[in-house]
């Protein structure tokens, strides 16, 4: 007998091809949709036993002081808390260990890589809904390579000064290697212009810069404009 199911998706091409394959292979999709933060009002009104929560790489890049994804998975907890009976299962990349485990600790019953066999992704469904976790094996390799043999953090001028900024210098830095001056800082943050000061000055301190257009060139050389426009 099919399984009834919930599917969302970081891209909806790839929801409705998933739900799709499922149907045809005799399961009940009742609901179908984007992006994978969806899901709790996907769920809301039917009574799904699995959903299907599809996470791009890098969709939601993790914050520096609550481990990977930690926004990525809100709706995967959200779910645990309203609606504690769906099993779910993320699919998503393999190749980070810690965002595997933070998957679980949100409440995942399941992990699949996002490109998995349609057979492999029905078997996940199978033992979740049966009550046991599944985890496809290439990912526990990969988790347990990664734990074996940790490859050696490079030194990486971009992260260290990134880890020396606050999330506010940081916005600053961005304005200022956009040549804002401390007015348009100010008006275009919502602070007091003392306050925009005081944050350039504190940025050009942390960068070991004496000027605002050394400051840009520091962070352009060191590849930290570019990590910059990454950040949510």
């Amino acid at each position: 007998m099919g399984v009834r199911l919930v599917v969302a998706d970081d891209h909806r091409l790839l929801a409705e091809a998933l739900a799709a394959a499922l149907h045809q292979r005799g399961h009940r999709v009742l609901a179908v949709g984007a992006p994978a933060a969806s899901a709790v009002d996907l769920v809301a009104g039917c009574r799904p036993e699995v959903c299907l929560l599809g996470m791009a790489a890098g969709a939601a890049p993790g914050t520096r002081s609550g481990g990977p994804d930690r926004d990525a998975f809100e709706p995967l907890r959200r779910l645990r808390r309203e609606r504690p009976e769906i099993c779910v299962v993320v699919l998503g990349p393999v190749g980070e260990p810690a965002r595997v485990a933070a998957a679980f600790a949100a409440g995942a019953a399941g992990y699949v890589r996002g490109d998995e066999r349609i057979e492999v992704v029905e078997r996940a469904i199978t033992r979740v809904r049966a009550g046991e976790a599944a985890v496809a094996v290439e990912v526990l390799r990969g988790a347990f390579e990664q734990l074996l043999w940790p490859a050696a953090e490079p030194d990486d001028e971009a992260l260290r000064l990134l880890r020396e900024l606050t999330r506010r210098e940081t916005q600053v830095l961005a304005r200022i290697a956009e040549g804002q001056d401390t007015a348009a800082i100010a008006a275009g943050m919502g602070i007091a212009s003392s306050t925009a000061r005081t944050h350039v000055q504190r940025v050009l301190m942390k960068l070991g810069a004496r000027t605002r257009l050394e400051a840009a060139a520091v962070a352009a050389r060191s590849g930290l404009l570019e990590r910059l426009r990454r950040l949510p």
